[in-house]
Parts: C-alpha cells; structure tokens; sequence
C-alpha cells in the first residue's frame, strides 16, 4: 500500500467533494439522512457493542479500559497475526469478499486478456502448490545468475539499479523504506505541484528499523543471532554453500547501511528532505556508485532531476558501494533476491521466510492460510481491477451518499473552528481557510480505474507473475515521470481498510472497506458514527494541518504560509503534545517518541474534536435523546474509543513503537482527555487517572 498520511486502512457514479462548494454553507441533517435507512445495526440497539466494555472501571481513570476491557478480556489474537483491533476485523471482512471475487474469477470463462482473466489466473498459480513445488527454485535462477556474474563496480550498480522498484512512500509508516538499496517514490514535486518528482529513499535493510541493528540490547542481540542464521538456512535453501559465513558478511554490510540511515521523525522532516539533486550531483554528493551504470538499470538514464528524501543515508549508502568487497555485495543481492521471492516458492521458503519474519520479528506463531495469502497477493498487484469488483458487490449508494453528508459537516465545522481560533492572526486565518475551500475528497472509489492491459498474467508462473506485476507497477510510475500529473489517483485500493491524506493533491481518500462497523454502520445512531467515522474523516481533514501537512500551501506546495508567531504557537501546542505522549510506556522501558507520532496525534486530537462539532451542527438545535441509558456526548466518544481497541504481542508492539508513526491504540482512544466536553459527559474528576487540569489540555485546532 501506498499513501502518505495514512489512519495506520452497487457502485455509484464517483464524486469528490469540494470544500468551496460547503465551507460557507449551513451544515446538513445526519439524522434525517439516516432515518431514512431502514435496519437494525449491526451492534446492539444504537450500532455500539455495550458488551465489550468493562463499566467496573471509571472513565476518568482508564478510558480505554471502560470503553473496550469487555472486548480486550475476550479477544484472542488469532494465531496467525501479530496483533489484533478494529482495522484487523474488517480487513479479514474484506479479505473474506475478496476471496469471493476472485475465486469466482479464478473459475470463470473470463476473456483471455480481460482483468477478471488476470485476476483469476493470477491467483490459481500461487494456489497451484504442486507446480510451485516442481518448479523448485529454479525461478530464481536468472537473477542468482545475474548476480554471480557481477566482475565490476560497473556491473554492481547496474544490478543494484536494476532492483529498484516504486516501493516506498516518504511518510506511510509501513512504506517509508525498502529492503532495495533505494526506493523510489514518484510523486508530485513538493515545490511545483503542477509536475512529477522521482524521489529517492534510504533502504538496503531487511530488519525492520536500524534501531535493530545497533541497539546493544540482549533482546536485539538476540534477533540479530536470529537473523544470521535465518540467512545461513536461506542461503542452503537456494543451493548456496558457505551460508554462514555469508550471513555474516550480509549482516555487517546491512548493519554499515544502518549507520548512514535517517531515523522515523527524521524521515518525517519534509522540509529537511526537500532537496533537488542533478544527474551530476548524483556523481559529486554520493560518490561509490557508478551512477551512470546504476541509472541505466534502473530506466532512468533519461531522468535529468531526482530528490533525494535523505541525502546523507544515500550519500553513505552509495560509499559502500564503492568501497565494501564486490563478494559481500554479491552475498547481500543473493540473500535479498532469495528473501523477496520466498512467498512465491516452495514451501521449506515460504515457511522459513515466515519463521523469521512472521515468528521472530512479529511474535505471530501461526503463518496465515494460503488462500488469504493469495487474496493479499493477488490484490496487489491487481487492486483496482479488484476493487471494482468489489465495490460493485459491497459499497452501496446510499452509503455513500450518507458518508459524503458527514464529511460536508466536518469540512464547515472545520472552517469554523479556524474562525474561533484566538491565537492565529487574520493573515494565516485567510490563508488557511483558503487551503481548507480547496481540499478535495473522495468516498469508496477513485473516479477512474487503472489500466492493467499491459501486465501479463501466465497461469501456472507464481513467481513470473509476481516478479511482472512488480515490474508492471514499477514502469507505471516511471511512464508518470514524462506526463501530466494526475491529480485524482487514489494510492489505495477501494478494498483497503485505511483512509489517506494526500497532502500534494490537497485531498483525503476513504476507501469503501473502511465504511463497515465499527467504523461506520449506516444503521447506527449518528453520534456513535460521529465519533467512530467521523473522527477518522476529521483526523485525514486535520493532516492536511498537522506539523507536515500545516506546511503545504493550498495548491499542495511546500511554501510557508504562517506568520512567524503564528508558526511558533502551532509548534509549541504541538511540543506539549509530543511531551504528552513520551510520557506514555506501552513497555517496560520503553515509550513512546512523541516527535515520531506527532503528525498522527495532531490528526487525533483535532479530528475528534471537529467531529464533535460536526454532529452537534447537524442536530440543528434539537436536543438529542438518551439511548440505553447513554447521553449523546457519551455516544460519540465511546464510538470513538471503541474504534482503537487492539492487543499485541509484544514483538509486535515493539516493532510498532519503534519504526510506525501511529500510537498504540489505547493511546489514540485516550487524546479524550485533551477534549473538553469529555470530562462533563463522564464526570471526570480531579485526581482521577486521565484527568488534566484545563491549562494542561493540549488544543491545536
């Protein structure tokens, strides 16, 4: 998946709302639309799961836990994940319909060609466990042959350009690097959004994060020991000798890599990774890599700009190109190649390629069933000819229609708040509600649907198809390079529970996946979809103004439109918040950075806040009623809460703190004791556990 903020997520005629179009207007009734749908939703009497909370514990001392401990005390992480929340539940939904789709494909007479063709094909052969296993790792011959015949640097940076792959996104906590020795990110050009800019990031590891490779700790000490040997038997697997002694040059080459790498909430400086290099600053700013050769395989040759997003790692990264022995190179390309290709080989791969990276990185002892395996598969490298088919069966008009009224409340709610703002001056204030008239959104699907005719789909060739798939995505981008930039691409699939900030485009994406329970119930009472969906579109709105989004003008350039002291008031407030949750310890001994989930508590705390405002608009004045003993206020802040409930296993929640931008979940349901109406709704008291005094709650938007 590609995005750059992320929440981390029959068809209509698609449309994008525009913000210009509502700002200035009256905000329209969520509870009539809703009314006139017809059925009972899906949790309890007012599409809220009462039964998951745990009503022992005050509110005001552990929101979370009152919201969701029922839930927390029940819940088991099934076998095959790391972890387990609201997002899992609905992606294993929406992997279930998929399945649907695409074995219904699989069966099907589809036209040869056709995508339903491609579709179906392309999962039968990762299903054809049999060929897969007859074919052994023959498929991976070309490219171990490739490598072994490197003599040169020249023949070096050829392959290594050769590997890259549009395979990162600069600020997507689970894209924002690559196992590659460099990704690349084609977007559009920070400082002219009129254009394309072919980014290139730090990668060159396997381990998730670099922390994994130079914290001294027993417990890192340990994965590392693990990672060797994983190595050693991958090495063995592909009929490669001397496997350890490999592994341990691969390792120390991976752990040089790591030195030179930016960390998370340096990655996030979008500022400092604004950087414009020419094809001869490649050769002056990071010499080692014959660049001439490198650009050449990487179809690139004709490329005159590049950006580099961390110039000091790729200046570092391309140093060790230049000046680490040509066999370790050879070792570290043949491990990778062998590593990225294992899902689609034989089963003694594909099983240690998850006891590695399923068991040891994330704690999950179960590898997930092979058909879900081949939905995820299948559905990258051909989302959007899925997601058609998925829309289509599960994403209804009124639904969205209901979704898209939500959405204009929050846009004039928005627009209000930055009237009511009492410390921004006239100057920025029209600045900002300039760049709000002109955010752009879109519900459920993209406007138009990528063309996959010139992807090849082999029945039978698992690993042919995937390696193609990856080239197919990889020339998308590059042909982007030479066009106009297309201002309504999605970056996500319809099928993918997530929601998007696009900062560039000045445009949020909610894909239909994510408009199920908890999230989003047509049926529901409106302050719980207020607080569960709406807090979700108020937190994508509210990126496009966080400590990265706050940056771009409203034609989505990177230019500075603040006032110095209004810019030094927005970053202080969002100090306070970065002090608020380093504060918080999901681990002995380890908490949270509160730089590196800045951006993504900002988007919580004023998104929540905004969807509050927005649903007390769309009453109109009218006086909403209990429901099952709940007053609304308690409504909407319990859909909010109850949208975060996740468990962990701790490999996984350490891996979590240390490389994602998100917080834990119990630290997004609790940015509650920054919102003011919260403490009236549950009685919240002085000395209880969440209580802040009124000067110590952070307030941004």
């Amino acid at each position: 998946m590609t995005n750059w903020k992320s929440l981390l997520l029959g068809a209509c005629a698609p449309i994008l709302l525009t913000a210009c179009a509502t700002a200035a207007g009256t905000p329209t009734d969520a509870p009539r639309a809703q009314a006139a749908l017809v059925g009972k939703p899906k949790y309890g009497t007012f599409g809220f799961d009462v039964a998951g909370m745990n009503r022992t514990v005050a509110p005001g001392d552990d929101f979370y836990e009152y919201a969701n401990g029922g839930w927390m005390k029940a819940t088991e992480i099934p076998a095959d994940r790391g972890s387990f929340a609201t997002f899992t539940a609905l992606t294993e939904l929406a992997t279930e319909r998929t399945r649907a789709i695409i074995e219904a494909a699989a069966s099907s007479a589809a036209p040869e060609g056709s995508n339903e063709r491609k579709i179906g094909d392309y999962y039968a052969s990762f299903m054809d466990e049999a060929a897969i296993e007859a074919a052994g790792a023959a498929p991976l011959r070309p490219e171990l042959d490739r490598i072994a015949a490197i003599r040169t640097r020249a023949d070096l940076s050829r392959e290594l350009g050769a590997t890259l792959r549009a395979d990162v996104d600069a600020l997507n906590a689970t894209d924002y690097t690559t196992d590659r020795l460099f990704g690349l990110w084609v977007a559009e050009d920070m400082n002219d959004t009129s254009k394309y800019r072919p980014y290139l990031m730090q990668g060159g590891l396997w381990l998730p994060d670099r922390a994994y490779y130079l914290d001294d700790t027993p417990r890192f000490q340990e994965i590392r020991a693990k990672y060797k040997a994983h190595m050693a038997r991958m090495f063995a697997l592909a009929g490669l000798g001397d496997g350890e002694r490999r592994a341990e040059r691969v390792l120390a080459l991976e752990t040089a890599i790591a030195r030179a790498h930016w960390t998370v909430d340096e990655t996030g400086n979008v500022a400092k990774a604004n950087n414009v290099w020419t094809r001869a600053d490649l050769f002056t700013r990071a010499p080692g890599i014959d660049w001439d050769a490198w650009l050449a395989g990487a179809g690139l040759d004709q490329q005159p700009t590049f950006g580099p997003w961390q110039p000091s790692a790729i200046a570092g990264i391309s140093k060790l190109v230049g000046s680490q022995p040509l066999a370790t190179w050879k070792d570290y390309l043949a491990f990778h190649a062998i590593a990225r290709g294992a899902p689609y080989l034989p089963k003694a791969f594909a099983d240690e390629h998850f006891a590695f990276n399923g068991t040891v990185l994330a704690g999950t002892p179960q590898q997930r069933e092979r058909w879900k395996r081949g939905v995820d598969n299948t559905s990258t490298a051909l989302g959007e000819a899925v997601g058609k088919l998925y829309v289509e069966r599960h994403f209804s008009p009124e639904a969205k229609a209901q979704v898209e009224e939500m959405v204009r409340n929050i846009l004039v709610a928005f627009d209000a708040r930055i009237d009511r703002l009492d410390w921004m001056s006239p100057q920025t204030r029209a600045k900002a509600k300039e760049k709000l008239a002109r955010f752009r959104v879109g519900v459920g699907y993209p406007e138009k649907w990528r063309d996959y005719s010139a992807l090849r789909v082999v029945r039978g060739d698992a690993y042919g198809n995937w390696e193609r798939s990856e080239a197919f995505e990889y020339r998308r981008n590059l042909a982007k390079l030479a066009g106009p930039v297309d201002r309504d691409e999605w970056w996500m699939t319809p099928q993918t529970v997530n929601a998007l900030n696009l900062p560039m485009q000045n445009m949020i994406v909610f894909p239909a996946a994510i408009l199920e329970p908890t999230f989003f119930d047509p049926n529901a009472d409106a302050a719980v979809n207020y607080g569960a969906i709406g807090g979700v579109i108020g937190h994508e709105v509210v990126h496009g103004f966080d400590d990265v989004g706050a940056l771009f003008d409203a034609q989505g350039n990177l230019r500075n439109w603040w006032t110095p002291a209004d810019m030094e008031q927005f970053r202080s407030r969002g100090r306070a918040l970065s002090a608020q949750y380093s504060a918080y310890e999901p681990l002995p001994g380890l908490h949270l950075n509160g730089d590196q989930v800045l951006g993504e508590n900002i988007a919580d705390l004023a998104g929540l806040a905004v969807a509050y405002d927005a649903y007390h608009l769309s009453l109109k004045g009218k006086v909403p009623p209990a429901i099952g003993g709940f007053t609304a206020d308690q409504r909407f802040y319990l859909g909010w809460a109850q949208n975060y409930r996740t468990k962990f296993r701790e490999a996984s929640l350490r891996r979590s703190v240390l490389s994602g931008v998100h917080s834990p979940g119990e630290y997004r349901a609790q940015t509650v004791r920054n919102q003011d109406p919260w403490y009236p709704a549950f009685e919240v008291k002085a000395g209880q556990g969440l209580y802040l005094a009124p000067d110590q709650r952070v307030k941004i938007w």
